[in-house]
């Protein structure tokens, strides 16, 4: 059967290695995201890796009417679609500290946008069965911490979404992944302080293929992140708002 995977967010670095690594199996891609030169940019080197389609499509996520077009356009294509979400942004705390207004567009980014989006095209999963839905959410999304709680809070919103939508398309025979990366060399986290343990987008990307083949539901990666945020999900909220972590 043809696979072919919608891919939100793809001028990520951690979604152009998951649609290189799709694309060296010989699935097709649909990239979708604001800027269109790099979007065709990779569809290129997708289609030199084996993708059967590979074509860049606009999508905004604070953009409603980028939806519908994008679902259209998958539908046109036999056997069986999937969807990864890479959607996302977090502006530094102390911006959001200094102009709260920055909070809409947070979510919207991390959370409302990507769930509207797979709202909209969850009955045609449904239809077709068999789908799989790769939601990238964070680790920030396990706690609320002081250097990043608006971003944390909307994937954890996201985490919640996710958690429903598998339990709607288990139904179906379809899957849903939910995947907590922990510090990863991306734009987002480019300057950072504090980073440590950072994981390359290739890295990654090979994580989530593993997880999708193996119906997992939920994923940390690297993996040592359960750990430490088991860890941190545990510390007593007494003691917890005491800390800098």
């Amino acid at each position: 059967m043809n696979n072919t995977w919608i891919i939100l967010g793809a001028t990520s670095s951690m979604a152009r290695a998951f649609a290189r690594a799709v694309s060296d199996r010989g699935d097709g891609v649909l990239l979708c995201g604001r800027d269109m030169a790099d979007l065709k940019a990779s569809a290129v080197d997708c289609a030199a890796r084996g993708a059967p389609i590979a074509e860049a499509l606009a999508f905004d996520a604070r953009d409603p009417k980028s939806f519908q077009p994008i679902i259209d356009r998958a539908l046109r294509e036999d056997g069986q679609l999937h969807v990864s979400v890479f959607v996302g942004s977090m502006p530094p705390q102390d911006a959001v500290d200094a102009d709260p207004s920055l909070i809409a567009g947070v979510v919207t980014d991390s959370y409302t946008g990507p769930a509207t989006f797979l709202q909209r095209i969850a009955p045609e999963l449904e239809a077709r069965g068999g789908a799989t839905v790769v939601g990238v959410g964070s680790v920030a999304g396990d706690r609320g911490r002081i250097g990043n709680y608006v971003y944390g809070s909307a994937k954890a919103g996201f985490h919640t979404y996710l958690s429903g939508l598998r339990n709607r398309l288990t139904r179906a025979g379809g899957h849903v992944v939910t995947v907590k990366p922990g510090f990863s060399d991306t734009a987002m986290t480019w300057g950072l302080e504090g980073m440590f343990l950072v994981a390359s987008p290739e890295k990654i990307a090979e994580d989530i293929l593993r997880a999708v083949d193996k119906k997992k539901d939920v994923l940390y990666t690297p993996f040592f992140w359960r750990y430490i945020m088991g860890i941190i999900k545990a510390i007593p909220e007494r003691v917890f708002k005491k800390l800098s972590v």
